[in-house]
């Protein structure tokens, strides 16, 4: 069966991924910062995806316990929402650095072992928010919008050698991502310029994610597990609560009267 390491393991998309794939019989080494909360049969790496040495440490132990590794999914993420003037260089450097450079220096350390195996699959987990822009998600949007080109790249330059990269661009999903960011738009914005519109905003947020109207996880979970078992998977799987008809309207629409939209949601 598979060997699979996935990272952010702990919460939200990636704690429900692991649980499915643990179900469905696969050996799942689920990383993350705290290991304390884990589903019932994933093996916990530690893992600070901003720390090389941590990186190391983390794939030096799969790799003796396991000798390979499969399936890399790349789910360890969060979204760093205010305007981009009230979010100080240092947070949107943290952001990038979570969300792309990150997953990037995992992702160079895996691909030698997976060059070794003339076999492999890499799974990105990006964002309808990486084809889409909502307001007050600059530096949010500006790490999925890379991560999409990244992965364009790397699919292209791995090809030859068996290695598949395959893109979950899910829509809305009901987990604390998004009261999480709704929280940090608000406190960002504090006696600012945009506070007005940045707390109207952020209250919107918390309503949605609150509310019963998003997907829930186990959805993104399943389309992980099929994109794993495809002799050819999809390059995108855009999958979950409004991902297909924002995308489709976004694609259609001026981009002034998308704006409007966006600034009225």
């Amino acid at each position: 069966m598979k060997v699979i390491l996935l990272t952010g393991a702990s919460s939200g998309i990636g704690y429900n991924t692991a649980q499915h794939l643990v179900e469905e019989g696969y050996t799942v080494y689920g990383a993350a910062r705290r290991t304390d909360k884990m589903p019932a049969g994933v093996k916990p790496v530690k893992l600070d995806i901003t720390d090389e040495a941590s990186i190391n440490a983390c794939l030096e132990e799969v790799m003796n316990k396991e000798g390979r590794i499969d399936v890399l999914i790349n789910n360890a993420g969060y979204g760093s929402y205010g305007a981009i003037e009230d979010i100080t260089i240092e947070e949107a450097k943290r952001q990038l650095e979570v969300n792309l450079f990150g997953l990037a220096n995992l992702t160079k350390q895996v691909l030698p072992i997976m060059r070794t195996q003339k076999s492999g699959t890499i799974i990105n987990i990006s964002s309808m928010g990486g084809r889409v822009s909502t307001l007050f998600g600059g530096w949010y949007h500006a790490s999925k919008y890379a991560l999409e080109g990244f992965s364009d790249c790397l699919r292209m330059e791995v090809a030859q050698f068996g290695i598949d990269v395959v893109l979950i661009e899910p829509g809305g999903v009901k987990t604390d991502w998004g009261i999480i960011a709704a929280d940090h738009l608000a406190e960002s914005s504090k006696g600012g310029a945009y506070e007005k519109q940045a707390l109207k905003t952020s209250a919107s947020m918390k309503r949605q994610y609150s509310s019963n109207m998003l997907s829930n996880p186990n959805i993104i979970a399943k389309t992980i597990a099929k994109a794993i078992k495809s002799r050819r998977p999809k390059t995108r799987y855009l999958i979950g609560f409004g991902a297909k008809p924002i995308v489709f309207m976004k694609t259609i629409l001026p981009d002034r009267v998308y704006d409007k939209i966006m600034r009225n949601m």
